[in-house]
């Protein structure tokens, strides 16, 4: 059983517009437990990511006010997005070569979702479990 992206893909992200104010974000990141939040555009596509780093970085370590910045001057851009049917490898080694902690699920040209680092670990445990089990079973002798 090879397991793909869309079957650890968590579909519960945030989502806001360019234009949302930092600190409006931030509240709604905090509220929810997220992370990190989807920046897209009107017609749903995304087009950048606002993570807790990007906040400390780009917001207090320069001393603005984030309730005079929007989520566009301090989103990154630069998305890296897998295919639904992707690899659960192939997920981890982008993740790996690219040095970062999420990745979109793009399927049908819209987001899916997103899987995050923490998902992937506790995901590829449980399957390494799974198939340790499978295999024991297999090894134990028949009566």
């Amino acid at each position: 059983m090879v397991m793909v992206a869309k079957d650890i893909v968590e579909k519960d992200f945030l989502s806001f517009s360019r234009n949302t104010m930092a600190l409006d974000a931030a509240r709604e990141m905090k509220s929810k437990s997220h992370g990190f939040a989807i920046v897209s555009t009107p017609t749903g596509d995304p087009e950048g990511i606002v993570t807790e780093w990007d906040y400390l970085a780009k917001v207090v370590a320069e001393g603005k006010d984030p309730r005079r910045i929007m989520l566009a001057d301090i989103m990154s851009s630069d998305l890296v997005a897998v295919n639904a049917n992707d690899g659960l490898d192939h997920v981890a080694q982008v993740m790996t070569q690219k040095g970062i902690r999420r990745v979109l699920v793009i399927k049908d040209h819209k987001v899916l979702g997103v899987i995050t680092a923490k998902t992937m670990l506790s995901r590829l445990k449980e399957y390494i479990d799974r198939v340790s089990s499978q295999i024991a079973r297999l090894q134990s002798p028949m009566y």
